[in-house]
């Protein structure tokens, strides 16, 4: 089984992607979908936020708008907030990739927001990028509601630029120029990916492999 990663800035059309991905018989794991399960009612993640940030857990649940307004800002909150959840998404992720292997799907992807910005590029073997013009991207994350200028100026500015994330991508995927035109390259990626499988091609990061066994180089995706 190889294992791709999907990421994108903000407004670049990644949830979409993920659907079509879906559509094409590929499972995805969803990693803010993941988050929001950790923060709700019973989440494992609210008694370790309750103790770090007080007052924003409300009835059982996080309140992920006065979170928000804790770390917004805040760079160490924003830390510290990353170091309780991210292991969580991590080992869910496992478990993913574990429920995948076992069924023998070929390709299983990994849908991580801030894939370089927390060296996610490191547990996947290749990295897809959805990318847009700027004029897009700007007119898709304004129009959801509560968006301002300033919130998007700061998120982007916690995200790596897209041209870095252009660079760095083994596939560029370019969601500004239709659905169809979007679907189409997934569906060559898929194709892709798939055809270096059936050549022999052995992930590097899967299964994992544990930190007692010897190094074992493997070929790369």
């Amino acid at each position: 089984m190889l294992v791709l990663g999907l990421t994108g800035s903000i407004g670049m059309g990644k949830s979409t992607a993920a659907r079509m991905l879906r559509r094409l018989g590929v499972p995805v794991h969803d990693s803010d979908a993941t988050v929001h399960r950790l923060l709700a009612r019973g989440g494992a993640a609210v008694p370790r936020i309750d103790r770090e940030f007080p007052g924003v857990v409300r009835d059982g649940a996080v309140d992920r708008q006065a979170l928000g307004a804790v770390v917004f800002r805040d760079t160490p909150a924003l830390r510290r907030l990353e170091a309780i959840l991210h292991p969580l998404v991590k080992r869910s992720q496992r478990r993913f990739l574990g429920r995948c292997a076992a069924r023998r799907d070929p390709v299983a992807v990994l849908d991580i927001p801030l894939l370089f910005e927390t060296g996610g590029e490191r547990r996947v073997d290749a990295v897809i990028v959805v990318s847009a013009p700027a004029a897009i991207q700007r007119a898709r994350v304004l129009a959801r509601p509560g968006m301002t200028s300033d919130k998007l100026a700061g998120i982007l500015k916690r995200q790596t630029p897209d041209r870095e994330k252009r660079r760095r991508a083994d596939f560029v995927v370019e969601t500004g120029l239709g659905r169809a035109r979007t679907l189409r390259a997934l569906a060559r990626v898929v194709r892709l990916t798939r055809g270096r499988l059936a050549k022999g091609h052995a992930s590097r990061v899967w299964p994992p492999r544990s930190p007692f066994s010897p190094a074992v180089k493997q070929p790369h995706a």
